[in-house]
């Protein structure tokens, strides 16, 4: 494990007895949004990856979040790093990454972005089509390609093989045309999609893969990597099923892959390492109730009843931290509840939950039974660390969540850190 400097992102460490709930009573004290980051939750999940898959090494997907503080807790663990472009190089490079520890897994890159990976010793990278093969032999020769091939993923929430990949009846060819160029090809990659709810996809994957390395090797290829992609969760429904891939997975792998070989696995988990660590904290900014006449939903029998809906609008947004809601459906459904002890006795009412901005679409919930809230109340929304922070925008000009990183002592100090200790608020120490 390497040494987790952030200088210049304070960590506050956790003491014996505080809690993560503490330190978010210690945040609310204007009305802004915020992320907590418990770094904890992080090294418990690679815990879980490497006992499940032993074999399996991974780079975890920068463009799931980029927050400085994950990518040197990561780095601090010694995974490698998926990378799309060249913002992503440069980023992991900043923070102490070594090159070999990067694979550029983007198949369609601009020219300059693998420039400024041949500059920068960023060798691994991925490709799926002739055209893309032209541009690496032109400005980065002494690359070590893994070819992208498109597997079954009609199983999942999120298809990326319609993009992404190519056919295995291409296969061959592509390859042909790597030895023409020069060109050196050391492995294979997949990827069965997001939210995948079929294990069987791992298995025919691997199986795919299987295949593309013996036409390699008849056409004299020395192939050494298989890098089984991302996708994986364990939230909602995922939660029981990572275990069951992990198994499907290893015993794929034994099959077709057999430890003997001496064959190198990487996987690029993003949501897996980081949605369970953040949870953002947004402040109700405006309410309005609104009655309506809700046909066929009345408890007691009834045709009809008018009922209050309860409107609140709350600081961020699907045009901020809840982008999710609208192009991710492996994480589409957020549940955020109120921040303050909730007494069984209360009522709850039907609500609309909106963002901060001037469209209709900025949407968080609809139909939704909570306790009634008032201006100034705060509510939680857990799981939130996927394709949150990485993709907010500026839209209407909403400040942006801030980010508040923790760590208990215990993980600090086994990870081998030496950090200089200030006072801090809630109990804590600030890095």
């Amino acid at each position: 494990m390497h040494g987790l400097s952030l200088e210049r992102n304070p960590i506050e460490i956790l003491e014996t007895g505080r809690s993560i709930s503490d330190i978010i009573d210690g945040k609310i004290r204007h009305e802004e949004p915020f992320y907590v980051v418990n770094l904890d939750n992080i090294l418990e999940r690679h815990l879980q990856w490497i006992s499940l898959l032993p074999r399996v090494k991974p780079f975890y997907a920068v463009k799931c979040n980029n927050t400085t503080a994950v990518l040197k807790m990561l780095s601090a663990l010694d995974t490698g790093f998926d990378c799309a472009s060249k913002a992503e190089i440069e980023l992991a490079l900043s923070l102490g990454v070594k090159p070999d520890d990067i694979i550029y897994a983007h198949t369609t890159k601009p020219l300059s972005h693998i420039r400024y990976a041949c500059a920068h010793r960023v060798n691994l990278m991925t490709f799926d089509n002739e055209e893309e093969l032209l541009k690496i032999s032109h400005v980065h020769p002494q690359a070590k390609l893994v070819i992208r091939i498109a597997v079954d993923d009609s199983k999942s929430m999120v298809r990326l093989s319609p993009k992404f990949g190519a056919r295995l009846p291409t296969v061959r060819q592509l390859l042909g045309r790597a030895i023409e160029l020069n060109l050196e090809v050391v492995g294979v990659s997949f990827h069965v999609g997001s939210g995948c709810t079929r294990s069987s996809a791992f298995r025919q994957a691997i199986e795919d893969a299987r295949r593309v390395f013996d036409v390699a090797s008849v056409l004299g290829f020395q192939m050494r990597l298989l890098d089984i992609g991302g996708g994986f969760s364990k939230i909602g429904d995922f939660q029981e099923k990572f275990k069951e891939f992990s198994e499907v997975i290893n015993g794929s792998l034994d099959e077709f892959f057999p430890p003997v070989s001496g064959l190198e696995v990487i996987a690029e988990p993003g949501r897996y390492y980081v949605e369970s660590a953040f949870t953002l904290a947004v402040n109700v900014i405006a309410k309005r109730v609104v009655v309506e006449d809700r046909a066929n939903k009345c408890t007691d029998g009834a045709e009809s009843c008018p009922e209050r809906v309860m409107m609140y609008y709350i600081n961020d947004g699907v045009y901020g931290s809840m982008s999710c809601i609208t192009f991710d459906p492996a994480h589409s459904k957020l549940e955020p509840y109120p921040h303050r002890a909730v007494k069984k006795s209360e009522p709850r009412y039907c609500s609309v939950i909106w963002g901060p901005t001037c469209d209709s679409i900025d949407k968080i919930t609809e139909n939704y039974w909570i306790p009634e809230l008032y201006v100034g109340d705060w509510l939680l929304v857990d799981n939130m660390g996927a394709y949150t922070v990485s993709v907010t925008t500026d839209f209407n000009s909403f400040e942006k969540a801030h980010i508040y990183t923790v760590v208990t002592a215990e993980t600090w100090h086994s990870l081998n850190l030496s950090p200089t200790i200030t006072a801090g608020d809630c109990g804590c120490t600030e890095i």
